[in-house]
């Protein structure tokens, strides 16, 4: 089994307290995030941004995998996930992925096919339990 670790920190309430974020490997090292930067505009991340990231991430890799093993080899894959919550139930209601990739020799079709198999089987994808939605893009 392999673990990734995260730390958050939060002092005081949860309009006006502040927290941060870190990870094992420092690349978040004491992030700041708090109440404006997820329901406002506030400056710092928060745990939406970093889930989005996530599955960008996640997404991207899991279909640069399948791309490989159907034989093609992609030049580009370029993702953005826009993870949405609703905030008067204070829950997360679904991600959604824009997928633009260039993937030399593959048909539309197949292409399809990698990006749906990445879609439901990123690690990501499969510990979310809120729909996951998709608008992909195959470019010459």
């Amino acid at each position: 089994m392999k673990k990734h670790i995260a730390y958050a920190v939060w002092n005081g309430s949860i309009k006006e307290g502040k927290g941060n974020l870190s990870t094992r490997s420092k690349v978040l090292e004491k992030s700041p995030y708090s109440f404006k930067t997820r329901f406002e505009d506030g400056a710092g991340t928060n745990p939406d941004e970093l889930l989005a990231a996530s599955h960008a991430g996640c997404f991207a890799m899991a279909l640069s995998l399948i791309l490989g093993q159907a034989g093609f080899t992609p030049d580009s894959i370029d993702v953005k996930a826009e993870v949405t919550m609703d905030p008067s139930k204070l829950e997360l209601t679904g991600s959604h992925l824009t997928l633009k990739a260039k993937v030399p020799g593959i048909t539309k079709e197949k292409f399809m096919e990698c990006a749906n198999a990445a879609k439901g089987g990123c690690p990501v994808s499969k510990a979310l339990k809120f729909p996951i939605s998709m608008d992909a893009v195959l470019e010459k």
